[in-house]
């Protein structure tokens, strides 16, 4: 009895560890929006992932960082205007994202160590976290590899890396969450609940408007439309297949992408609704229904968020919450399909 108290209470810590650090990603998944929503993404033209801790800290060195981004094309096309003033503006935002995800690694890494010196973290189950931490490097790469894309000609990210680095920090975010989740709560049971198959296919559902948001963002294609139900005057836009081949048109067209993304939400929240209605007759395991009920409200909210920010032209507070709900809402989906995985006989 005590040994089993012991191992709960080891999984317990090492679990809370795990939720801070996906508690950082969700900042550090926020930040990146506001980032990218006020201009600031490409302030920082340089990556120095080892000796880049340190913002500029005297005016000979904010004028030596100003006149690197002088030379980038956001600059020439976009902020001449700009002097060093107006520069410190957008780039402390873009240094903050960079430090916090260079913290989240030290996070990482240090209590790593420690719950394996202590015997937390078995010797199996470290190809697990050293995953988690390779995942989390990986992502620092594909960062820079995605701001790269704006500072060749075309002041602008590629809306293929920037959705790549989005989906990258949900799939780190996701499997330490669930991680932690099966720390927190073992399986008492063998089988998986009727719902498990169709809560994963609502999962698929809601990852694939996530991405489909993630276009959104790269083309700026929530500043088109902006009327709600109707795309204007219409409920079908003209356009929706003006690139070819077709496949250019859902990655590539603003209004295709922009139309996708709506009648994907609006899929994705009916069938949330119809869910809910449904779940609360399905005798859902005690830890689930709560959960049902938190993606109802999670989703009302989000579609709110949504058509505000659209109708709106995508200002910033909104446009930066609709992001974080968007994470919400796949958290609450992943801990419900969690509870529903394994179920007493």
């Amino acid at each position: 009895m005590i040994d089993d108290l012991s191992l709960q209470m080891r999984n317990r810590r090492v679990a809370i560890w795990l939720l801070v650090c996906c508690g950082l990603v969700f900042a550090m998944v926020v930040l990146g929006g506001v980032t990218r929503l006020t201009g600031s993404g490409l302030s920082m033209v340089d990556w120095r992932p080892l000796m880049g801790w340190l913002p500029p800290l005297s005016d000979t060195e904010w004028q030596r960082a100003f006149e690197m981004y002088q030379l980038s094309p956001e600059f020439q096309k976009i902020n001449s205007h700009m002097d060093v003033h107006d520069f410190k503006s957008i780039f402390w935002l873009e240094y903050l994202h960079r430090l916090l995800g260079r913290t989240i690694g030290i996070l990482f890494a240090v209590p790593f160590i420690f719950f394996v010196v202590r015997g937390y973290i078995g010797k199996r189950e470290w190809p697990k976290y050293l995953l988690m931490f390779a995942l989390g490097g990986f992502q620092g790469v594909l960062g820079w590899y995605m701001v790269k894309s704006g500072l060749i000609d075309n002041p602008r990210v590629s809306q293929y890396r920037l959705t790549a680095h989005l989906v990258s920090a949900f799939l780190i975010y996701a499997f330490m969450f669930w991680v932690a989740l099966s720390l927190l709560f073992p399986h008492s049971g063998s089988r998986r609940h009727p719902w498990f198959g169709r809560t994963v296919l609502l999962a698929c559902l809601i990852s694939v408007t996530i991405i489909s948001g993630g276009f959104v963002a790269g083309l700026d294609a929530g500043e088109i439309y902006n009327t709600f139900p109707l795309r204007g005057s219409q409920l079908i836009p003209p356009g929706l297949a003006a690139l070819d081949p077709f496949w250019r048109n859902l990655t590539e067209n603003m209004t295709t992408v922009q139309f996708d993304h709506r009648l994907l939400a609006t899929t994705t929240f009916v069938l949330i609704v119809v869910y809910w209605l449904w779940a609360r007759k399905a005798g859902l395991p005690e830890r689930a229904r709560p959960a049902a009920t938190a993606l109802l409200m999670t989703a009302v909210l989000q579609f709110i968020l949504g058509i505000a920010t659209l109708l709106l032209s995508v200002p910033v507070l909104l446009a930066a919450s609709h992001q974080a709900v968007a994470m919400l809402l796949f958290t609450v989906t992943l801990y419900l399909v969690h509870s529903l995985r394994k179920i007493p006989m």
